[in-house]
């Protein structure tokens, strides 16, 4: 079957995570991922992006009325660098809690692992290491 308009290489464009308390929860990003998100307000939602390259998808941290955190529904998974451990490390640190250990999926998947975040996000981490 031929589909229109869908790009199987584009699978995921972006993606937003909730926040009640944004400023908590942008140090709590900054903090894990050791980086600087910018910060910017479009109409009611404040938004904190993710660095990322012009052609790769990135996502934001958001606080808008209509976004509730949650540990429940959709899974985002971050990259979690060469070694997920090394953010997993920071979690804790940074205001939030490792729910799902750094585990071995398979040789050619790769690691996964899943955190709670500041706001009460379920949050997965994903590396081939």
């Amino acid at each position: 079957m031929q589909q229109t308009g869908f790009d199987q290489r584009k699978v995921a464009v972006w993606f937003e995570i909730p926040a009640e308390n944004f400023t908590r929860a942008v140090d709590f990003y900054q903090q894990v991922f050791q980086t600087e998100l910018t910060q910017e307000t479009m109409s009611d939602m404040r938004m904190a992006v993710f660095p990322h390259a012009d052609t790769v998808p990135s996502g934001a941290v958001v606080q808008h009325p209509d976004f509730k955190p949650a540990d429940a529904g959709s899974l985002v998974y971050l990259h979690g660098g060469d070694d997920l451990a090394v953010p997993l490390q920071r979690v804790s640190a940074a205001g939030g809690k490792v729910v799902l250990p750094k585990m071995l999926i398979n040789d050619k998947v790769g690691y996964i692992a899943h955190f709670i975040d500041s706001e009460g996000n379920r949050i997965g981490l994903h590396s081939r290491q």
